[in-house]
């Protein structure tokens, strides 16, 4: 398989050169994607690394991680490469970790696969607490959003994917910003993707991280809030019609209409001074313990229907 590297340039000078030195031979191409970089990243590659396999872009105004990951991506598919793994130019991802990402699509076990830092309880203590926090957070949240249940650290940017699945997702879609790889997982449960966690460890030294804070409190929930409610059309409503389907839908009915019962019929009590019966409160509470059970039992049936079946050997069966 032909195996390419994309690495997004923003702010990384003191790192870059020492990122794309430990890339292995097996790569064949890295793309390297200045995003308007204020430090000149390019540049600096362009002047002081003679690696035959980099090819240099720049973007005229920033774009973002996403942004510079999109442009990436396109090359490697007019390239026709086989295989795009993400590492980040600030050197918290280790390259020679590269082919433990890129193994289970190698095998057809997986379509994309991404780091997680959670798995080695060891490692995870260098990891600053607000970041621990804040991704054990998001990762749940995620979990809702996207539908792989069984992925954490969503937030992770080392990642792989093979180019048949690739094609399959609207890049000019995706988000450009930070959301990027959040919204990928999204994306790519859209088309039914296996997506797999590789356990690494994460490498903090002086470098200083262009994501805020303010802005992931702003902007993430309502963007994974979208997703979700996506993602639910999607699967449940317009490409399929199940069981979680009726579950949901009679889920919510039942307790709209319970709570609107109560509710009325509470301020209607406290308006006459009088006491509302067994039968009035039970036409209340009955509907909405119901209700929640059929929502679980669809939360259930969401979590048991992660895709296992990797795209790309049904894809490959097309091709044939």
């Amino acid at each position: 398989m032909k195996i390419s590297v994309a690495i997004p340039c923003y702010k990384v000078k003191e790192q870059i050169l020492s990122v794309i030195q430990r890339i292995p031979a097996q790569v064949e191409k890295i793309y390297v994607v200045d995003d308007c970089c204020p430090e000149h990243s390019g540049l600096l590659v362009q002047s002081q690394c003679d690696d035959p396999r980099i090819t240099l872009i720049f973007h005229e105004s920033n774009q973002g991680v996403g942004g510079a990951m999109i442009t990436a991506y396109r090359q490697a598919l007019e390239e026709q490469m086989d295989i795009v793994v993400k590492i980040d130019g600030d050197g918290q991802m280790d390259p020679g970790l590269l082919s433990l990402f890129i193994e289970p699509i190698v095998q057809g076990r997986a379509d994309y696969t991404k780091g997680n830092r959670f798995f080695n309880l060891e490692t995870l203590i260098a990891m600053p607490p607000m970041r621990k926090f804040g991704n054990a957070a998001l990762s749940f949240v995620n979990k809702f959003s996207s539908g792989y249940w069984n992925i954490m650290d969503p937030t992770n940017g080392y990642t792989a994917i093979h180019c048949q699945t690739l094609a399959l997702l609207p890049l000019d879609k995706l988000s450009t910003r930070y959301f990027f790889e959040s919204d990928m997982l999204f994306r790519l449960g859209t088309v039914r993707a296996v997506v797999r966690d590789i356990s690494m460890a994460a490498i903090y030294a002086d470098e200083k991280s262009n994501l805020q804070i303010k802005k992931v409190i702003l902007e993430f929930p309502c963007l994974y809030l979208k997703a979700f409610f996506k993602r639910v059309f999607y699967n449940y409503f317009l490409r399929d019609f199940n069981g979680a389907s009726l579950e949901l839908v009679f889920g919510l009915l039942l307790i709209l209409f319970g709570a609107s019962w109560g509710v009325e019929h509470w301020l209607g009590s406290i308006v006459s001074q009088q006491v509302a019966s067994s039968g009035t409160v039970m036409l209340a509470v009955l509907p909405l313990i119901i209700g929640f059970q059929l929502l679980l039992s669809a939360i259930q049936f969401d979590m048991a229907n992660i895709p296992r079946e990797p795209l790309q050997k049904y894809l490959r069966a097309i091709k044939k």
